[in-house]
Formats: structure tokens, C-alpha cells, sequence
């Protein structure tokens, strides 16, 4: 079968340090594919999902933006995955487990971004990383989930860096490919932040320290370039131990990060919008917790799995909204309509 030729090959051509195909486990046992790997079905299962479609209606920074040219959180997805695929195709490590990684590790976020998400955490333990889990995990496939692989699954869990570290001991994907989308996430969202940031009005490029663009380059494609070949290249001289790069680029990547939190993350358009959507996702949270049989999903999942608390049923509904899907739903529940006595 052109699987087993598949599986053979990434025996002769990958590193040995990469993830291989055949090796892959599920925790529910199916029939193979005779074409596809099991990591080329992760990826199509993802892809082909409804929270993926999703993502096209959701703010990455800029709330609900009329033009055509923002990100959002499909677009910054592709990018993330075009950059670790590139990754992972110079290193010789697993291209369709990084893709699939890639393409879920956002599944789980809210509408209007990190806004929504603040609003959802102070519910609980919510967490975006938490979340794209629970997608591929119960929520796709009408309450079934994906049944996507172990290694998949890890690698979408701890994609999300935050602020530690780049080698977190006991926080780190179980493997190299999970460790690629690790830093890709921060390589694409740094630059085509900044990007729109600039398109946006809110900063003038000449405003970016030139301490920083000294290291890194002067336009988002020399910028990406170089922190790329970095991981590339000491990835290879560090024997392959993790996903790294040198210390300086890595030092003016993380200046960039923090500049752009104070400049335009943080700056008042910004704020001043994404406080609009906080208030739309705790009015809805709140609702929902509330009447939460109103949820379409509830009474289907509860007799599938069993058990179904209220409180997380609100969860996975808000946080599945698209942007104007929540400003829609928002606005038929408490917004009064107009009427007239005929």
C-alpha cells in the first residue's frame, strides 16, 4: 500500500529524532488508511473541520476590522503553519505531524482574542491551549471528537509559550515537531502583528527601536528569515537536543514581543475595542450558564457523554463563537427590538 511505502520512507529520509508515521498511537484503535499516514489524517481531519472554518471569523488583534487585508485567526494560522513546516522540512524532522500541530494549535480560542479569553478564565481553568484540546478531543464530530493522535494532541496542548522560557523542563511538547510550532506561533505573530499594526494607524514603522531591527532586519520577510535559519541552524549545532536558536536573536525577538505589548497590544484603540468584546463575552458566558438548555448542543451531548455541567457547556458554546456570530447572538438576547401594533 502507498502508506506502507510512506512509512518505510521516513525511516531513510527524516532525521532520527524525528516523529515517524508508523509509530504514531491513538488511544481508540481504527483501520488505517491505505493512502494517507496517520499524522496526513490528523492534518485532513483538522482542516476539514468545523472549529478550523471558524477561525476565519475570529479577531487575531484588531476587532472585527473592515479591511481585507488584517489577520485573523485562520490567516495567522496558515502562517504558522508555513513557517514550521519550513522548519521542519530543513531539519528532516516530521512535515505532516508539524502541519497537523500547526493548524489545530488554535482551535480553542475565544471571539475577540485574548480578550474573550481573560473574560472565560476568571470562570475557571479555562485556557486556549486547554481548549483546541477539547475540540479535537469531544466537541468536533458532533460530540465524538477527532480521535486524532497522541503525539498531535500533545504538541497542540503545549503549543503555547507565554512568557517562560524557551526551554520550560516538565512544560515541553513530547516532541521535536511540537517544539517547532512551540516557536513558530511567536515567530508569526511578532511580525504580522506588527504589520497590521502599522496598516492600522496605531504605530509608525519608524517607531520600532532600531536596536532590535539591527538583529532581526528591516522588513517581515528578512525578520522572519533570519529567525528561521537561527532555528535552523542551532537546532542542528545543539545536536538536535530541542527546538532553539541563538541567544542574541532570541533576546531581540522577546524585545519585539515586549515593544509590541507597550505599543500596541496595550495601546487605547486597541483596549478600548477589545473591552467592548470582553463585556459581549461575559454577557453571553453569563446567559448561557444560566438558561444553559438554550445551548443547541446541550441535550445532544449530555445523552451522548452521560454528564454535561452546565458551567462548561457555556464555555465550549461561547468560546466556539465566531466574532460576529457572539455580536449577533449578543444582540438578539439583549439588544430590544423595534415594533409596532398593527
Amino acid at each position: 500500500m502507498i502508506r506502507d511505502q510512506i512509512e518505510e520512507l521516513e525511516y531513510k529520509i527524516l532525521h532520527e529524532k524525528a516523529s515517524k508515521s508508523k509509530e504514531a498511537k491513538r488511544e481508540k484503535q481504527e483501520a488505517e488508511c491505505d493512502i494517507r499516514t496517520k499524522f496526513q489524517r490528523d492534518r485532513d481531519r483538522i482542516l476539514h473541520s468545523k472549529a478550523f472554518r471558524r477561525l476565519k471569523h475570529k479577531t487575531q488583534v484588531f476587532l472585527s476590522p473592515e479591511g481585507d487585508h488584517y489577520r485573523t485567526r485562520m490567516t495567522h494560522t496558515l502562517e504558522v503553519s508555513q513557517i514550521a513546516r519550513t522548519i521542519a522540512r530543513a531539519l528532516r524532522l516530521n512535515e505532516d505531524l508539524t502541519e497537523a500541530i500547526a493548524l489545530g494549535h488554535d482551535l480553542g480560542h475565544t471571539p475577540f482574542g485574548h480578550a474573550g479569553e481573560f473574560i472565560l478564565r476568571e470562570s475557571g481553568s479555562y485556557h486556549h491551549a486547554k481548549q483546541s484540546l477539547r475540540v479535537v478531543e469531544k466537541l468536533e464530530n458532533e460530540g465524538k471528537g477527532l480521535n486524532l493522535t497522541v503525539e498531535v494532541k500533545d504538541g497542540i496542548l503545549k503549543h503555547s509559550k507565554g512568557k517562560s522560557p524557551l526551554i520550560t523542563e516538565g512544560n515541553m511538547p513530547k516532541t521535536l515537531e511540537g517544539e517547532i510550532v512551540r516557536i513558530s506561533d511567536k515567530i508569526a505573530y511578532i511580525n504580522h502583528d506588527l504589520e497590521d499594526a502599522v496598516r492600522a494607524g496605531i504605530i509608525k514603522y519608524e517607531d520600532v527601536p532600531k536596536s532590535i531591527l539591527k538583529v532581526l532586519g528591516e522588513t517581515k520577510s528578512e525578520r522572519i528569515k533570519t529567525l528561521v535559519k537561527s532555528v535552523i541552524n542551532t537546532t542542528i549545532e545543539n545536536s538536535y537536543k530541542h527546538i532553539v536558536m541563538e541567544e542574541n536573536i532570541y533576546k531581540a525577538m522577546y524585545e519585539l514581543r515586549d515593544w509590541l505589548f507597550e505599543n500596541v497590544y496595550l495601546s487605547e484603540p486597541v483596549v478600548k475595542e477589545l473591552d467592548k468584546g470582553k463585556g459581549i463575552v461575559k454577557a453571553l458566558f453569563e446567559y448561557f450558564y444560566e438558561n444553559y438548555k438554550e445551548i443547541p448542543f446541550y441535550e445532544k451531548f449530555l445523552k451522548l457523554w452521560g454528564e454535561y455541567e452546565p458551567k462548561q457547556a457555556a464555555v465550549d458554546y461561547v468560546a466556539g463563537m465566531t466574532d460576529r456570530f457572539a455580536i449577533k447572538t449578543y444582540e438578539r438576547i439583549f439588544i430590544p427590538k423595534g415594533w409596532a401594533i398593527i
